[in-house]
């Protein structure tokens, strides 16, 4: 069982993700906000952080910057989890130093538990794999 922390404030896009992720057997944290996921990530060190680019307080950017500044949030990796474009997304995760992307809304369960799985297993950033496109 993986810790996963996702940042999300779309309640309708969290409710579903984390209905999967618990069933899959996952640990998940759910925070509305930057701040909160940011403080988050600090107390509770997860292997996986689901990070929507447009949160209410600060975006994507400003979020994967601060837990890539953070010695004990660095390595973990960071997934961006957005509606943005596929191009528009690949580029962004790829600027913000995220392990790749997943498309918002989820349509295929299998598929967003293979590339969660997919993510937890490497903690490389590199958006080229298999699983960095929907």
């Amino acid at each position: 069982m993986a810790k996963i922390l996702m940042i999300e404030d779309i309640p309708d896009n969290a409710e579903l993700a984390l209905k999967i992720l618990f069933s899959a057997g996952h640990q998940v944290s759910h925070a509305l906000e930057a701040e909160q996921g940011f403080e988050m990530a600090l107390d509770q060190h997860p292997d996986l952080i689901l990070l929507d680019l447009g949160l209410p307080d600060y975006d994507g950017q400003t979020v994967a910057g601060w837990l890539h500044a953070e010695a004990q949030t660095a390595h973990i990796p960071i997934v961006a989890f957005t509606a943005w474009p596929e191009e528009t997304a690949r580029q962004m995760a790829e600027s913000y130093g995220c392990a790749g992307y997943i498309s918002k809304p989820i349509l295929k369960v299998n598929d967003f538990i293979a590339k969660i799985d997919f993510y937890l297993k490497t903690s490389t950033h590199d958006t080229n794999n298999p699983f960095s496109r929907d």
